[in-house]
């Protein structure tokens, strides 16, 4: 992360070293359950923000959430990943095999190295473009626009995916990290530089961008308030978005996902007023993407 205070806080009134944080819900629509789950923290107010896959078999009744709540913080969750092994889904943009998004069993592949391998950043383009019409389409207004799984964060699609969500006039949720930060993912030097200057390029032109991501695992579901607790306590002064996979507990999330348990307890520790006032006594400042949405150059 740069030394320098990222300048969202200030533009939103905040001082540099205050914690920011989105509560953000993932996979809303991969399933029923992610939706009803959604809903019901939404309406209680207990996060922030979410995002809807757009190829998945529920999304449709996501949309329908959010025109019967149009004021609700829901953003695109990207996908370019099928990651279960009997519920898969598809691109929308092609079923040619031969564009590196899709399996041989005609699904987008379940990890996520193989499309970081095998696809183009053409294709990808615009298979990101047709996720974010279709939802236009379908009556959204997106407030942003996130990565699942995180595989259009590298070197061979950054830039694809913030020019994609900037030409819609989308924040995307990317942190304002040097070539260290990334180098402390995994990616080697001159990847690192090249991502590094891709953010700092948006960032001069007044883009808004995070500080830090971060969320709970999904493969322990045992304490999990404390669990949510200890890593919201490490977040760090700025802008950090906190990622969260609820579901509510249905025999179709049981047979779809093993971590089902761990999606179920996000669910849980997040509907629990517990966790509202911890948040409130860590101090915590809480906001969604609706508001980086109003800073986006142009509007």
């Amino acid at each position: 992360m740069k030394n320098s205070p990222n300048p969202v806080l200030k533009k939103l009134g905040f001082s540099p070293t205050d914690r920011v944080v989105i509560i953000h819900s993932d996979d809303i629509g991969m399933c029923q359950a992610t939706i009803d789950a959604y809903a019901e923290l939404d309406e209680a107010s207990r996060i922030s923000s979410g995002a809807v896959m757009v190829p998945c078999p529920w999304f449709l009744a996501a949309v329908d959430y959010y025109q019967s709540h149009p004021s609700t913080d829901l953003g695109i969750h990207l996908t370019l990943n099928s990651e279960w092994k009997t519920y898969r889904w598809a691109p929308l943009s092609t079923v040619d095999r031969a564009s590196g998004l899709i399996d041989e069993q005609g699904f987008f592949y379940q990890r996520f190295e193989e499309p970081q391998e095998f696809a183009t950043a053409q294709e990808v383009t615009l298979e990101l473009e047709a996720q974010i019409q279709q939802a236009i389409a379908a009556g959204m207004k997106p407030t942003h626009v996130d990565a699942h799984m995180l595989t259009v964060l590298h070197p061979k699609f950054l830039q694809v995916y913030l020019s994609t969500a900037y030409q819609f006039g989308l924040p995307a949720m990317i942190p304002r990290w040097g070539a260290q930060e990334w180098q402390n993912r995994g990616f080697d030097l001159e990847s690192s530089e090249k991502m590094a200057t891709i953010i700092e390029n948006y960032e001069e032109q007044g883009y808004p961008m995070l500080d830090h991501f971060t969320g709970l695992k999904l493969n322990d579901p045992t304490n999990r308030m404390q669990q949510a607790k200890q890593a919201l306590a490490n977040l760090p002064i700025g802008l950090s978005h906190f990622y969260i996979h609820p579901s509510k507990d249905t025999p179709e999330a049981r047979a779809i996902s093993p971590d089902w348990q761990g999606r179920v307890a996000d669910f849980d520790v997040f509907m629990d007023v517990q966790m509202s006032e911890f948040l409130k006594n860590e101090g915590f400042q809480v906001i969604g993407y609706r508001a980086l949405l109003a800073l986006m150059p142009g509007r």
